[in-house]
This record gives structure tokens, C-alpha cells and sequence, in this order.
């Protein structure tokens, strides 16, 4: 039986939930300004995950350009070292809850909510 993915999307500035994030993974490539090591209570950092550079950049975090982000991000997501890092978290994923953690602002128009679509519906 397959059990069914809970993959959540939280800010890295947030607390830590212990009983709810499960595993807590940074999938942002620059670390987030301002918080200590200590503060962001994760249990690891994904960076090869990460939209490259450039995209990450063309983006900028435009509502308008979400839907060419997501296009374009999934596109990179088949490409290595995309690919292992994207099966490392589908492992993550089958052994409990796995919380994506970001330090953008709007999370519903971010990479990791494109990741979460990706683990949760792929």
C-alpha cells in the first residue's frame, strides 16, 4: 500500500512545529538573510534543488510570471543534479512528513510550492 505524501510548504522565519514539520529541508539556494543556523531548526539544506541562478532571477518573485517559473522550473527539475536532489526528497517524503521550507514571502507563488506539486502530484 502507498501511503499518501504530506508535503507542506512553511517560511524558514517561522517556528519549528516538532509534532507537524517532520523532516523541516531548506530548498532555497541562498542561505536567508538574517537567521542563525541555530534559529532555522532544519534538518538539512537542499541547494542543489534550487531554481538555477538565472531563473531564479528572471522570476523575481512576479505573480505574473508564476506560470512561466513553474514551466520553466519543472523543465530544470529533470536535469542533474536537480534529479537526485528532487529523489532525495521523494525519499524524505515516504518516510513521514516532509516540510519544505523557504524564505520567500509569498509561499503559494514560490519554488517550494512548485516542488511541493511536484513530490505530492508527479
Amino acid at each position: 500500500m502507498v501511503r499518501s505524501r504530506r508535503v507542506q510548504v512553511r517560511r524558514v522565519y517561522d517556528p519549528a512545529d516538532e509534532e507537524a514539520d517532520g523532516s523541516r529541508v531548506l530548498v532555497d539556494r541562498i542561505w536567508p538573510r538574517g537567521l542563525s543556523k541555530e534559529a532555522a531548526a532544519l534538518d538539512e539544506w537542499c541547494k542543489d534543488v534550487a531554481p538555477s541562478t538565472g531563473l531564479r532571477t528572471w522570476y523575481g518573485h512576479d505573480p505574473a510570471r508564476f506560470e512561466e517559473f513553474t514551466r520553466r522550473y519543472r523543465t530544470e527539475l529533470r536535469d542533474e543534479p536537480h534529479t537526485a536532489a528532487l529523489q532525495h526528497l521523494r525519499e524524505l517524503s515516504r518516510h513521514g512528513t516532509l516540510t519544505l521550507l523557504t524564505a520567500t514571502r509569498d509561499r503559494d507563488i514560490s519554488a517550494a510550492a512548485v516542488l511541493r506539486d511536484v513530490l505530492t502530484k508527479d
